[in-house]
């Protein structure tokens, strides 16, 4: 159970907030490169409570810049891009990626005035076929070559996904073993069973035996031994990653804050493709947006991580961590409460509230 005081300053991730500030201390995946084209070379960012627009111009250089134009307050989502830059479209002030004004057409030619309009701007890099933001301090932190970003040999396919809730929601999910049983196995036997499936044909449900969790560098290796297995199996031995703050690993999952009631869910999945079958370019990738519900306002059942944005999502906006009833098999840590702050590297702490 944590106190109403603690959960906000777990949740909230807005400018200036203890989370909001380590949040941008990372690398954030906003969009995928092939979502911006000729066609659609702008699109609207929402990232830690801060509304931004994405684009590519003609150069192909990716800015990020804030959502309105200081002139006459226009949104920049319906800018127009040039070869070096973006244009608003009501009064054409051009912009760079570094929100730096460099135009300013209705103006006299010996004016400065130009050099004084400047917008936020936050840098933006492509890897494994994914664009990453980073809204935190100078210096540029290195974007992290996990494997599944930079095997060049595989399949790629990135699934996107807006869940109305808190990103912890999402992401101490992934360090609760249990509701595997739960939520996904015995959950997929009652939706056979909903089927007219008989009882004594429905899969059997393996229960946990032990859980366990280790920190390490990157995060918290999650362990579990199902009842019929031993420490010698993979699921212990091995074990599954989950890395800080906001990932993770294997299937590969990126819980990025949009804002306090809303995450952006990003499935990245990667399969190795045989040596005589021809490789995607780097960032060529499939791009899919899953239906969160039904056509009757059901949440879909029917998928392992459909069952998963029921359960969080339906925990309400923000949960009510401060009601919660918890018993001896919760002894999932939160990836905060289990890490401490000097765990990490001080300049992803420094400077937080």
């Amino acid at each position: 159970m944590l106190s109403v005081e603690m959960n906000g300053r777990l949740t909230r991730v807005g400018p200036g907030t203890p989370i909001g500030e380590l949040m941008r201390r990372y690398c954030h995946p906003i969009a995928a490169v092939p979502e911006l084209n000729r066609q659609s070379p702008t699109k609207a960012v929402r990232l830690l409570g801060e509304d931004l627009t994405l684009y590519q111009d003609h150069s192909g250089t990716y800015g990020l810049i804030d959502d309105r134009c200081p002139h006459r307050r226009m949104n920049m989502e319906y800018g127009i891009t040039e070869e070096h830059g973006l244009r608003c479209a009501y009064h054409g002030w051009l912009f760079d990626e570094t929100g730096q004004c460099v135009e300013t057409p209705a103006e006299a030619s010996d004016s400065t005035f130009k050099e004084r309009m400047k917008v936020k701007a936050y840098p933006v890099e492509a890897l494994g076929g994914l664009l990453f933001a980073y809204l935190g301090p100078q210096p540029v932190p290195l974007l992290p070559r996990w494997e599944w970003l930079v095997d060049d040999h595989a399949y790629r396919q990135v699934n996107f996904l807006e869940i109305p809730c808190n990103w912890l929601q999402c992401q101490e999910n992934s360090l609760d073993p249990i509701h595997l049983e739960w939520m996904h196995l015995y959950n997929f036997n009652f939706g056979r069973w909903k089927a007219g499936e008989e009882q004594e044909y429905l899969p059997p449900v393996n229960h946990h035996k032990r859980i366990g969790f280790d920190v390490f560098e990157h995060g918290i290796i999650k362990r579990r031994v199902y009842e019929g297995f031993s420490e010698e199996d993979a699921n212990w031995a091995v074990g599954h990653p989950i890395l800080f703050p906001n990932i993770l690993s294997d299937p590969n999952q990126i819980r990025v804050p949009i804002d306090d009631t809303h995450t952006l869910h990003v499935d990245y999945v990667v399969r190795p493709l045989p040596a005589d079958v021809p490789a995607p370019a780097p960032n060529d990738l499939v791009v899919c947006y899953p239906p969160l519900k039904d056509e009757n306002g059901k949440y879909v059942l029917d998928y392992v991580f459909g069952q998963d944005y029921m359960g969080w999502a339906t925990q309400g906006p923000i949960a009510e961590r401060n009601l919660e009833k918890l018993g001896e098999s919760d002894k999932a840590p939160s990836c905060f409460a289990a890490c401490s702050r000097s765990s990490w590297p001080s300049s992803r702490m420094a400077a937080i509230p």
